[in-house]
């Protein structure tokens, strides 16, 4: 076992990648699936016995290949990306038995064994991301995940997929190339790749060459924030979450800009923070302007939708600003209530996206006129709906408020009265959205084409009441959220100017 430990990093991705080349051999979508569902449950096991292995002992640094960072490429574990490894493998262990009707619904049968391909090389391309200590390896995960996902929304049962999968591809190469720009200019400045080593390096740098170093640093925020959707460069989302296959949409809502905010929060603290006084430019107020423009526009408009995976899609841009806000705040309570909004809109959305996957199994749609009493056919399935909804808008005694109240906190710390008026009108936005969903698919008549419908399989239903469930459980017990998210800002702006 300690052999096996001492690998578990590399373990990290490797099993996901190994996972994909079987998957890609098979023939038949069920025996696809199976492998995905091991491999999907064996990922949690590993990324949480590394969280709680930093959590005692320290960081973990393994060096690929026994090549010493620098020169080698170094996985590097601590409370951040613990934090962020042990999320996406549990939401993607916990979404995984939804997929076999789902997937069976909308994928025909001859794409299903590809399409858990594909999945698993995301996965893997995600956790890539997070446990890399090395800027271009970075970035080639991000290449992986990122060419894997335009797989998976073109296999969306519209034809409207095919679009909104190019789309994405040419938002998600620009992003890629002003990254790989900015990595450049940091390898060019300080002759590593290695992010602890830059971070070194960049302080003497700086005074020589501040323009590089500024210069780069735009091109890695921009980069980072194409691909984590930051308003106004979320154009790709909306149609890549309304077309692609419900449990895909699941998936990438709950994990994918998860894992680039995660990579933003490292350059803007990790790297660019400890050489840099980030107050002395005006990022803080850039990020902070947009996110307030994500909060209040995206939210406005998700009012007005009547596909409801369009609806939640704008809701998530809306979302992401109050993740984006706590970057900007940059204090203890503000960085932790936007770290603790990664893993609790992670659940929210989760479970708002597999409950509407499950509506469209029985019902066949999710545009919300013909979901009319759908809450009397499918009571649970609605029931964690709305749950995960009063999440969203911050009622106390659900996961979402706790995110609130610390970015409020961080708000008041600055003295700044008008942001938690900012965050409370958002969310009221976010309970007219909501609340008009809540109203047609519960108080409206049953519609006659739903007649015959009911709540999911226990297969679709088990993952749907562990998000409900988990929405409330965070809402009180906030140990492994706001707890572990502490301790991880504690430490990031400790190392920071």
């Amino acid at each position: 076992m300690k052999a096996i430990a001492a690998h578990l990093p590399a373990l990290q991705v490797i099993i996901p990648l190994l996972g994909a080349l079987l998957a890609a051999f098979l023939r038949r979508g069920t025996t696809a699936f199976a492998l995905t569902l091991v491999v999907s449950w064996i990922m949690p096991f590993v990324a949480g016995a590394m969280l709680w292995q930093v959590l005692s002992t320290g960081p973990i640094s393994y060096h690929l290949g026994g090549w010493e960072p620098p020169w080698g490429i170094e996985y590097r574990v601590d409370a951040l990306n613990g934090f962020v490894l042990l999320l996406v493998s549990a939401v993607g262990a916990v979404i995984v038995p939804f997929a076999y009707r789902s997937v069976a619904l909308e994928i025909p049968e001859d794409r299903r064994a590809w399409f858990y391909c594909m999945h698993l090389l995301c996965l893997a391309g995600l956790l890539g991301i997070a446990v890399t200590g090395d800027a271009f390896n970075a970035f080639v995960f991000l290449e992986i995940s990122s060419l894997s996902t335009y797989v998976l929304i073109a296999l969306g049962p519209d034809r409207r997929a095919l679009v909104a999968a190019f789309q994405y591809l040419i938002m998600g190469t620009i992003g890629a190339t002003f990254y790989v720009v900015g990595v450049g200019l940091l390898y060019l400045v300080t002759g590593s790749l290695n992010m602890v080593d830059i971070a070194a390096r960049l302080a003497p740098a700086w005074a020589e060459n501040s323009r590089a170093v500024i210069t780069a640093l735009a091109f890695v925020t921009v980069g980072v924030s194409l691909k984590l959707a930051l308003f106004p460069l979320h154009v790709w989302l909306p149609n890549a979450y309304a077309y692609a296959p419900s449990w895909t949409t699941a998936f990438l809502s709950a994990t994918a800009t998860k894992v680039a905010i995660y990579l933003l929060i490292r350059f803007f603290f990790s790297v660019f923070g400890v050489a840099i006084d980030l107050a002395t430019l005006p990022v803080a107020g850039i990020m902070i302007a947009l996110s307030l423009a994500a909060m209040l526009i995206a939210s406005f408009v998700a009012v007005f939708q009547t596909n409801l995976k369009r609806m939640l899609a704008y809701s998530s841009i809306g979302q992401i600003g109050y993740i984006t806000l706590g970057i900007g705040l940059a204090n203890q309570a503000g960085l932790t209530g936007g770290l603790v909004h990664v893993a609790n809109h992670a659940m929210m959305k989760a479970a708002m996206f597999l409950a509407l996957g499950a509506a469209f199994l029985r019902a066949g749609t999710v545009t919300l006129g013909e979901l009319a009493g759908l809450g009397r056919r499918m009571p649970l399935t609605m029931t964690v709906f709305t749950i995960a909804g009063f999440g969203l808008i911050g009622t106390p005694g659900t996961a979402g408020f706790i995110s609130k109240w610390y970015l409020a906190v961080g708000a008041l710390d600055k003295g700044w009265w008008i942001l938690v008026f900012l965050i409370v009108a958002s969310s009221l936005i976010a309970l007219v959205y909501v609340g008009r969903v809540l109203e047609v698919v519960w108080l409206h008549q049953p519609a006659p084409a739903l007649v015959a419908a009911s709540d999911p399989p226990l297969s679709m239903l088990l993952p749907l009441l562990v998000f409900g469930a988990a929405t409330i459980w965070f809402g009180f017990d906030t140990e492994w959220t706001a707890g572990v998210a502490a301790t991880s800002v504690k430490t990031l702006l400790a190392a920071g100017r």
